[in-house]
């Protein structure tokens, strides 16, 4: 298990006050759990081969009972073994198949330390999920980190400086209209995230991530994209596929075909991985096959007034 990749699809850039890579390779987390605030520190001793938990605050003791599933202990990775192992049986109907196949076969022997954990914390990953919707990774991150920094407690514990744990559902509820503008999120998903907060209980005792999906995409302004990118990291949906994403149809695509596509196109090459499509995605993207960069990149915007 490769601890650093596992926890990196938890991280909101770089600068994310409810993440941290440290320079002894330690990741620091917090995480607003049921019994509160946490911080908890992830770090391998090489030596015994073992990871080596530690968690502060009132949600300790649960977050560490859960540190397991984190980590991705319960994801089953039998039947993609069997799909990539098969010889290409499964590939039969197609060289474009087979192709494909090589591609993610010698990516997940590069990378035997991909897992897909889950928080089992649902409005933890609705909230940047949300504030990623339609715009680029920094634009974002950025509203995150300033909403995190204006609304989140401070880390419990030994956390590293500038560290703050998500604020509850209920505080979320009355953010006014003017610190969402400060912070980059305009109208539409600020609405989005309050209404969800109304929410937020429900949401949380979905006992599947396919019960998630259906209450996820009853609220207004979350759909098929959002859905995917919440439960992939509440749940560890590995089959879930962010449909709709800017980037990934093109990725996908360009790494299994040696052509951008679209989202039907993605669709249709992923359909052999059915049950672990989302982790195929995340072999891709560790491929390092990527189109040439051509044209205009996406421009963050900012319209701010101070």
């Amino acid at each position: 298990m490769d601890v650093g990749l596992v926890l990196s699809d938890f991280r909101r850039g770089s600068g994310d006050p409810a993440c941290r890579v440290t320079v002894d390779g330690a990741v620091w987390r917090t995480s607003p759990t049921p019994e509160g605030a946490v911080t908890l520190r992830v770090s391998v001793s090489a030596a015994e081969g073992v990871v080596v938990g530690n968690a502060w605050g009132a949600g300790a003791g649960w977050m560490l009972d859960r540190l397991p599933e984190l980590l991705g202990a319960d994801d089953d990775i039998s039947g993609f073994e069997a799909i990539i192992g098969a010889a290409g049986s499964a590939f039969s109907t197609s060289s474009e198949s087979s192709t494909s196949h090589d591609v993610i076969r010698e990516t997940a022997k590069r990378h035997p330390g991909l897992r897909i954990g889950r928080t089992g914390l649902v409005f933890e990953s609705l909230v940047p999920a949300v504030l990623e919707q339609k715009v680029v990774g920094r634009e974002a991150w950025r509203a995150w980190r300033w909403l995190l920094r204006k609304y989140g407690e401070t880390a419990p514990g030994p956390a590293p400086e500038g560290m703050r744990v998500m604020p509850a559902a209920e505080v979320w509820r009355r953010i006014p209209s003017w610190d969402w503008h400060r912070a980059g999120a305009e109208a539409v998903r600020a609405r989005t995230i309050v209404n969800a907060a109304r929410h937020a209980g429900k949401l949380e005792a979905a006992a599947s991530s396919d019960e998630a999906d259906r209450l996820l995409r009853a609220l207004p302004g979350i759909g098929v994209w959002t859905s995917a990118e919440i439960r992939q990291r509440a749940y560890g949906d590995a089959d879930a596929v962010s449909v709709g994403d800017y980037h990934i149809p093109a990725l996908v695509g360009w790494a299994l075909t040696g052509a951008k596509t679209d989202d039907a196109g993605m669709l249709r090459l992923l359909a052999p991985y059915r049950g672990h499509r989302h982790r195929v995605v995340r072999l891709v993207e560790l491929s390092g096959r990527r189109p040439p960069a051509r044209g205009p990149r996406m421009a963050a915007r900012d319209y701010r007034a101070f």
